[in-house]
């Protein structure tokens, strides 16, 4: 069982080989996979790394929705690297959780090299907990390694009319969407909805106007039966016969859809940007001397190949907001009002105060669907 681990934060983002047997608690995998972490991949920074080890292991955390493709892209990086380096084969072990408790997993111990998180204030986390020591946002990209969108995925046919976030607050619809306080997928459901509302672009609610974004998103929480840990965990929810919509990351639809599943797809016409952040968690790759092979891999999902892997197996759209919102006319459709996090005030803003803050239009809104 994958242990679950944390998150990412900026204004505006079945595997490979493992060498050790996967476990339920940080410290089993720990002590499990001491011994194969020694060795390492040559790092000059981290101690004891003099030795170069011949089949070095890098641990990857990693949000729930992109198992599939960070299964191909670690593949890719492991057959290019043998070939460039007299044959050392890289073991990954990943685990796949939501990112929020993935980024907690990381502070509390567990031992990733590489963290690809949903969004930055999770791997903020890491990095307040002193664990992550470069300028990550100043990384190729800005660390954002693809992007999506929140979407709608509903019934085939589309049976309760849902077109925009005000359909979502129609009386008895039933909404699934992963809790904010372990999926960062859920915090990117929240601000999608609040920044449509403040852009003005959902009908009966006013643009700029915080006691009406405020007012939506209590009317769609008002119908939200079921918070998962994950948003993987509650798309599969809503596979399985549950709810009648679940707000969503855009590539989770088109997935199921090339999985031969019936779900239907629609897109707001004002959702926000999902930029989402791979960073290398420097103590620990340089702890595991792997630091040299956690960086290349980065760098390497900033190359052409990687892209063309995150678009052909992830589904996932451009790092560009311009050339996201455009789409490609078939498999991407295009985005009247594709907004990032930094055009509705940030996540620092967001999260202390506009949101998710004390006063917050999400903390006040939930209260009172709690109340």
């Amino acid at each position: 069982m994958a242990i679950p681990v944390l998150r990412r934060l900026r204004g505006g983002r079945r595997t490979s080989t493992v060498t050790c047997a996967a476990v339920a608690a940080v410290a089993l995998l720990l002590a499990a996979c001491s011994s194969n972490n020694d060795p390492g991949g040559g790092s000059s920074s981290g101690s004891n790394c003099s030795t170069q080890g011949s089949s070095p292991v890098v641990t990857l955390a990693a949000y729930s929705n992109v198992y599939d493709v960070y299964g191909k892209l670690i593949s890719a990086f492991q057959d290019d690297w043998k070939a460039s380096h007299n044959n050392q084969q890289v073991i990954f072990q990943t685990s796949f959780g939501g990112s929020t408790t993935q980024a907690t997993n990381v502070v509390n111990g567990f031992p990733a090299d590489i963290v690809a998180l949903s969004l930055d204030p999770d791997v903020a986390m890491i990095q307040k907990a002193g664990l992550i020591t470069h300028d990550w946002q100043n990384d190729p990209e800005n660390a954002i390694v693809a992007s999506s969108d929140v979407v709608f995925d509903v019934r085939p046919g589309n049976p309760k009319h849902i077109t925009n976030w005000n359909d979502l607050t129609q009386p008895g619809l039933q909404i699934l969407t992963p809790d904010p306080a372990e999926s960062g997928g859920a915090k990117w459901n929240i601000v999608a909805a609040y920044g449509a509302a403040m852009r003005g672009q959902v009908p009966g609610y006013a643009k700029g106007n915080a006691a009406d974004a405020e007012k939506l998103l209590q009317g769609i929480f008002n119908n939200v039966t079921v918070m998962d840990k994950s948003a993987n965990d509650s798309i599969k929810n809503f596979q399985s016969g549950n709810g009648d919509v679940a707000i969503t990351y855009e590539y989770a639809v088109l997935q199921a859809q090339h999985a031969g599943l019936p779900d239907q797809m629609v897109i707001p016409p004002s959702t926000v940007d999902i930029q989402t952040p791979t960073v290398v968690v420097d103590k620990n790759a340089e702890a595991h001397c792997v630091e040299n092979i956690a960086n290349a891999f980065v760098q390497y999902l900033h190359t052409k190949a990687a892209k063309e892997i995150f678009t052909s197996v992830g589904y996932e759209r451009p790092v560009d907001q311009k050339d996201a919102a455009k789409g490609d006319g078939s498999t991407f459709p295009a985005i009247k009002d594709l907004f990032t996090t930094d055009e509705i005030g940030g996540w620092d803003q967001l999260l202390s105060d506009t949101v998710f803050g004390p006063n917050g239009a999400f903390t006040k809104a939930q209260a009172a669907t709690q109340g």
